[in-house]
Parts: structure tokens; sequence; C-alpha cells
């Protein structure tokens, strides 16, 4: 079914036309038979919980419920609050609407992105990042086709970036004359919310130090992240988080991001839940760490890791061993964090073993990793004065690694 033979037009939208027209471009790029379009991706009961706890929307959603829900009740439509991806995390409002839209999978937490789905106003708002309706024909999916619907992207009031969607869904009611107009009274009135949230949060917080959070990862099984006198103890999960992020300063997206931090796929909604935690655990600790998303990259954070290699690169090779505790998240299995473990490593080594003097190839050699070099250690014997007391202990150790 080619695009051009859907006819109508939405209440209201006559300029919706290009816009459906291209999304069911895009829609067949991603399901080349519309029978196709259907959701997969739902997420388990004790995921969407923890995911929904940590969403940037759960302090609003009283709000959108107050000024949505019973509304929509009356009007024999359902309200559905989604994350910035589309997928859906809140649904309230008519129960047997509510019941003859779960058989099409609108469901708390199920994909309704343009990629899942197809056209639908709640992933073409995203998509096209600004409102919409969709009337029944007009869905890309057959399976929508009894259903219309309005929706609006919700915004971060500091960023301007979509954080979500607030959707509409029934029938012919859910495009009617006051439909958007609602919506869009009740996004502004939760992005005025977030924003005196945002406001009250930085007027809460003690002013930062001039100098920098320093996050400690080496020789460390989960980073340790410091600010004057305050101390947190990470996750490893987060602790990697940071360190790429760290290492990629002008930002990741979610997929380069998922990329460098997994060794197998992972559902998106898994690295988003992952780091709203990471965000809500730094802003308590208001050590002055930021984390930016779209695209996701942090400020006001330093490594050890990376400034040992900085050091390293100047050629203070004293310097940096005494920043660097050892190797990089050890028992950290990250591709990115393995990746950089092994860089800073080798680099170290070499820039030791081939040009550093004896007393700091001999802090080198007291380093887990550098327990087996048998070659360091026969560099440290060449390079120690005939009578250094040292020499006895090297000698040892050799005899032992060589067998003798």
């Amino acid at each position: 079914m080619d695009v051009r033979t859907v006819q109508r037009v939405p209440a209201g939208q006559e300029a919706a036309r290009d816009v459906v027209e291209d999304s069911w471009r895009r829609s067949f790029r991603t399901h080349p038979r519309r029978e196709d379009a259907a959701v997969e991706s739902v997420l388990g009961e004790d995921e969407l919980r923890s995911y929904r706890e940590g969403h940037a929307l759960a302090p609003v959603m009283p709000l959108i419920s107050e000024l949505l829900v019973q509304p929509a009740t009356d009007a024999g439509t359902v309200v559905a609050v989604g994350d910035e991806s589309g997928r859906l995390l809140w649904i309230d409002g008519d129960r047997t609407v509510r019941r003859r839209a779960e058989r099409m999978a609108f469901l708390e937490g199920a994909d309704w992105s343009e990629g899942s789905i197809g056209t639908s106003a709640p992933g073409t708002a995203l998509a096209t990042r600004g409102p919409i309706q969709i009337a029944g024909p007009e869905h890309f999916s057959p399976l929508v086709e009894a259903f219309s619907c309005t929706a609006v992207p919700i915004r971060d009031p500091r960023s301007g970036e979509p954080i979500g969607v607030v959707d509409i869904t029934g029938g012919e009611q859910a495009i009617s004359g006051y439909a958007m107009p609602l919506v869009r009274a009740a996004v502004a009135a939760a992005e005025e919310r977030l924003r005196a949230l945002a406001s009250a949060s930085r007027g809460s917080r003690r002013a930062p130090s001039s100098a920098p959070a320093v996050l400690s990862v080496t020789g460390r099984d989960h980073g340790v992240l410091r600010s004057g006198e305050r101390t947190l103890n990470l996750s490893v999960r987060h602790s990697e988080i940071l360190v790429v992020l760290a290492d990629n300063p002008r930002g990741l997206t979610a997929e380069e991001l998922s990329d460098r931090l997994y060794e197998q796929s992972v559902p998106a909604v898994t690295l988003r839940a992952e780091l709203v935690r990471l965000r809500k655990v730094i802003e308590r600790f208001d050590g002055g760490v930021v984390l930016h998303s779209r695209p996701y990259r942090v400020e006001g954070l330093e490594v050890d890791s990376m400034h040992a290699l900085a050091q390293l690169e100047r050629g203070s090779h004293r310097l940096a061993l005494n920043s660097y505790g050892g190797q990089i998240l050890p028992r950290s299995e990250s591709p990115a964090i393995a990746e950089l473990r092994d860089e800073l490593s080798a680099t170290l080594r070499e820039a030791v073993v081939g040009s550093a003097g004896a007393d700091v190839l001999m802090a080198y050699l007291q380093l887990p990793e550098a327990a087996d070099d048998t070659e360091a250690w026969q560099t440290a014997l060449r390079l120690l004065p005939p009578r250094s007391p040292k020499r006895a202990a090297v000698v040892a150790h050799l005899e032992r690694l060589l067998g003798a």
C-alpha cells in the first residue's frame, strides 16, 4: 500500500499531509511490509518500575494526571506518557479504551517509536520534534487504524531537548478541536514545573569547588569520586560510563556509548535507565560534576588514568606513577575500558622501561602488572649501581621468574 493512497487528514491539521508522508517513507525503510510493523519490545514489570522511578518526568506525572487523565476519561480516551525514544511509561484513562488499545500492544513499557510500530502520534512527534495528530488510516501499521491520537513532545527546560512525549489516544475525539490545545497546555505546565524544580535544585546546592572532582579508577575494582572532603564509591557500571565520557569530551550518542560499554547489544532503555540513575547519584553528591545528554557528555570531572597519560606525554614519569595506582578497573569487561586499560598500561611500561631512571623503574616494579615482567626486572638490575642494597631483591625476584 503506497502512502499516497491515504486520504484522511487530521482535524485542523491540513499542513500535516507532508509530515505523514515523510513518516510513512521512514516506516517503509524499517518495515517493507506494513503488516510487519508491530511492537516487539516491552519492558518487564521490575525493569519498568525501576526506569520510571528514576525518569526525569516522574516528578511531573501527578500534574499531567491532574490536567489530562480526568478529561481523557470523560472523553473516552487514554493518556500515555513516553520517554524520549517513544517507549510508553505511563498509561491511564478510559478503561474500555485502554483494554482495546492493549490488543495492539499499547502498553506501559512498550516501544512505540517509528522504528517499532511505524507512523503513530508518539513516535512521529518525537521523530519530527513537534506536535502531531494522526487519524486512524494515517497510521502505518494496520493494527492501529481503528485509533486516532494527538501527541506533543515534552522538553528539558535546561537543554531544550525532548525528554519524552505526551499522547492522547482513542477514537475521533482524540483528534477533536480541543485535543491539541489541551495536550499543549498540559505539556507547557509540566515544562514549567520541571523548570521550577531545576531552579530549586540549583539554589539548594552549595557553591561548587573551584577544582574539578576527581574520579580514581586505576588499581580499583570500582571508581571513587572525590570533591573536596567528600567521597563517593561508584558502581562498576557508573565508573565505566564516566571514564568513557571523560575520554570523549565532545560527547557520544546513546548508540556510540552503548557500543563502547557493552560486549553485546543491549536494549537502548537499559543504558538510558543506567544514565538516569547515574545522574541522580552525581547530583546528590553535589561535587560539581554535570552529566549532559544529546550527546551524552560529562563536565567538571578529571580521571586519574587520563591525568597519568597526560603526564607521560609530557615526560613526567614520576608524576605519572604517582597518579597511577594500577590497571584501570581491572575486572571491567567493557570494550572501551579494556582498550583504555591496555593503552595506558602499555604506554606507562614503554616510557618507564625505555627511558626512566632506576628509582622510577623500581617504583614501577611495585605494581601488580609488573610482577611477571622479566624484561623490566632485568632492566632494573642493569640500571642499579653495583653496590645498591636493592640489587639483592631484584636478583631474587628474577631467579623466581626464570626458575633458577
